[in-house]
């Protein structure tokens, strides 16, 4: 879909993202693209894929996952699911069906695909929250550390631009019980970030791309 007059680039993007039947035949309850974003956004929330719940729903992180995530945010819900404010942009927009006893990973085809056209167009993101495994290695690299226990303790080297954070999921209490320093420690700093990030008053800037 092209974008217009009417039509901004983004918004004629993001709908041919939920438009989106790339791995239809992959995709146990079908195709249906969960993400949100402004080119106003500042704060970035990259997760893994949608869960069942969240599929149903159509909303992102709809679920016990994201009522954590929002406790370590501070954040109630009108902020939360504000695009102006925050962009919502798994590595994978639709559930991907089980493997074992957890969700299979996120389908390749979007991180292929959509994210390289997608990312640059959020040119007012000051900071980007790597929530889990692959959000960390896509956008870490080789800046990742062996482990993700090992890449979130090492929270500061990653600064001022990323955060990575372990998935807020009730199926990893056992880690979190592991790791109180992550409570303790990361999650006060994740809280002082984001309340500079929208008390800030810092001039919009125009993308050059």
């Amino acid at each position: 879909m092209s974008a217009t007059p009417e039509r901004p680039p983004l918004d004629a993007l993001l709908a041919d993202i939920r438009a989106c039947r790339l791995c239809e035949a992959q995709l146990p309850l079908g195709p249906r693209p969960v993400l949100r974003a402004s080119e106003t956004s500042r704060l970035l929330i990259v997760g893994q894929a949608p869960g069942t719940k969240v599929h149903a729903s159509g909303i992102p992180w709809d679920d016990a996952s994201g009522k954590r995530l929002r406790e370590w945010l501070e954040m109630d819900t009108d902020t939360f699911y504000d695009a102006s404010r925050i962009a919502i942009v798994p590595m994978g927009f639709c559930y991907p069906g089980k493997s074992g006893s957890g969700d299979a990973p996120p389908r390749p085809e979007c991180r292929a695909t959509w994210h390289p056209r997608l990312l640059p167009m959020l040119h007012n993101v000051r900071l980007t929250l790597l929530i889990g495994q692959y959000a960390q290695n896509y956008f870490l690299g080789e800046r990742r550390k062996a482990t993700l226990t090992d890449t979130v303790r090492a929270w500061r080297e990653y600064q001022p631009g990323y955060l990575p954070l372990p998935h807020p999921s009730p199926r990893n209490i056992g880690w979190f019980k592991a790791n109180p320093w992550f409570e303790r420690d990361v999650v006060p700093v994740l809280r002082k970030r984001v309340r500079e990030l929208f008390a800030a008053n810092v001039p919009q800037q125009i993308a050059t791309r």
